[in-house]
């Protein structure tokens, strides 16, 4: 096993335990042992729960393993029946008790619980996290959802948001009042938030949309195969992915695909003159597939950036990626390796990054302004406040998102130009402040800050470009440009010189 100071995934069990926390009146017992019990963390500390995960470990000792750890995992079942009476329960092995071979899928069989009970057969060695949440919702939807008729008004269900999703509690609330709005009721959304009793229920709505591939979309397809209810391919996140949803939705269900876009502010905010100065800004994205293809349209096509890589690390993603990269003329990542991820974007020095919790550390590291658009993420990206994804108003906050990183990169850059300014070096004091800024413990009070040698002359076409340099930074071109032609031993300065200059201070 390699050890690392983050993973993007865990194992496949991990990604059983977000549906089942995710849910209501659902039990996830787990065979593990003592040290496979850190996963509750991940819940109740970074995700800010008020209560833990619906779990119960066998949490076996080394000194177990010569006795019947079999026996030891129907008691544990049976336990969490009796004390948490659950409507049904889930099944499985951590990825270090499925060495031991205990088959708790199959012991669950011969139990006799009088709830359902759902086993699950995760392959810890060759799959990760999001596959195990993943197949964990479809064995959930599989064995619980029942043949029923359709709702007389026109319904969906939402499907994929989990417990640790990146912002998925105000997706789900954002995308139900779009739906709302387009007169579509939600039937269930899940499996955040839902109960047995209503996974079986799924089968009545019209149709699903699902929010995140990565962990509904074999519920979906089982659902369009065994209950004849279409799903939606488009995840609405951004401007134009909002647009193509809503029409997509109005396609399948037939209802008046026009929507209030007053309140989107992106689309205007973003050509205005807060922001034009950031056109072009090269930017690396990196996360799950998802986020990552939502967000390269933003880049490109919304916020006006030039994407210069794209990568996913969840593997079930590499297709789309690779062809969404050779749609942008870059080369995919697919890896699940940080340290590649770093040494990807220190190749390509972009201006700013557009990634998970990892990459904001390699974004310190590097120096280069990061924004975090995917999980996995640190707990300050579970805000208390409304702060959606999905939808006009998801648009919105992303313009957010990825516009302040920039904009206090700006404000450093500006800060560090100003350093030997009388109102910006450390002992200045509040620049507000200016009447009172000390002077510079090494400044001359009164010295003509030019230098002293008279013979040095500025040539017409140089003095004209000169004057092209914003005012407040143009003294100290000037000075800089002088002082470089001295030390050459140049009598007169030409348009070259001022360009050498340039680049002599620009190193």
């Amino acid at each position: 096993m390699k050890l690392t100071v983050w993973t993007y995934e865990g194992p496949p069990h991990v990604g059983a335990m977000r549906v089942a926390t995710a849910m209501k009146g659902l039990h996830y017992v787990l065979h593990a042992p003592q040290g496979d019990t850190y996963a509750d963390l991940l819940f109740t500390m970074i995700e800010r729960r008020n209560h833990r995960p619906p779990v119960s470990y066998t949490t076996f000792q080394a000194r177990d393993l010569g006795a019947d750890t079999a026996t030891l995992f129907k008691k544990s079942c049976h336990d969490a029946v009796d004390r948490f009476d659950p409507e049904a329960i889930i099944v499985g092995a951590s990825c270090t008790a499925e060495l031991i071979q205990d088959d708790p899928a199959g012991l669950a069989e011969t139990m006799g619980l009088s709830i359902p009970v759902i086993p699950l057969e995760l392959p810890s060695y060759s799959r990760k996290e999001n596959f195990g949440a993943d197949e964990t919702f479809y064995q959930i939807v599989k064995h619980l959802a029942k043949p029923q008729e359709r709702t007389a008004r026109v319904t969906c269900n939402i499907l994929g948001p989990t417990a640790l999703g990146f912002r998925a509690r105000d997706d789900v609330e954002e995308l139900t009042g779009l739906l709302s709005e387009m007169g579509i009721d939600v039937n269930v959304v899940a499996p955040l938030n839902a109960t047995p009793t209503d996974i079986a229920r799924l089968p009545a709505a019209h149709f699903n949309v699902l929010l995140s591939p990565e962990t509904g979309e074999a519920a979906a397809r089982f659902l369009e195969k065994s209950h004849g209810q279409p799903f939606t391919k488009v995840v609405p996140i951004g401007v134009g992915a909002t647009r193509d949803f809503i029409k997509e939705v109005a396609a399948i269900s037939g209802v008046s695909g026009d929507i209030d876009e007053s309140r989107l502010r992106l689309p205007w905010w973003s050509r205005s003159v807060d922001s034009t100065y950031l056109t072009g800004k090269r930017v690396f994205i990196f996360g799950d597939g998802t986020h990552v293809a939502a967000h390269a349209r933003i880049a490109r096509d919304e916020m006006g950036f030039e994407v210069v890589g794209v990568g996913c690390y969840n593997r079930e993603m590499a297709r789309p990626i690779r062809a969404l990269a050779k749609e942008y003329g870059v080369e995919a990542l697919i890896t699940d390796d940080y340290l590649e991820v770093e040494s990807a974007i220190e190749k390509l020095s972009p201006e700013m990054i557009l990634g998970t919790q990892m990459e904001r550390h390699i974004g310190k590291r590097l120096g280069i302004p990061c924004a975090v658009i995917s999980a996995p993420v640190h707990v300050q990206d579970f805000p208390a406040r409304y702060s959606p994804q999905v939808g006009f108003e998801g648009a919105n906050v992303i313009f957010d998102t990825l516009i302040h990183p920039l904009v206090m990169g700006l404000e450093e850059h500006l800060l560090t130009m100003f350093r030997d300014d009388f109102e910006f070096h450390d002992d200045a004091g509040p620049s507000h402040h200016g009447a009172k800024a000390k002077a510079k413990a090494d400044d001359a009070p009164a010295a003509d800050p030019l230098p002293q040698d008279a013979n040095v002359i500025w040539l017409s076409d140089a003095e004209r470009e000169l004057k092209k340099i914003p005012f407040f930074v143009r003294g100290k071109a000037r000075r800089n440009t002088e002082t470089f032609a001295m030390e050459k031993g140049l009598q007169e300065i030409s348009l070259d010189t001022l360009y050498e200059a340039k680049a002599h201070y620009a190193r």
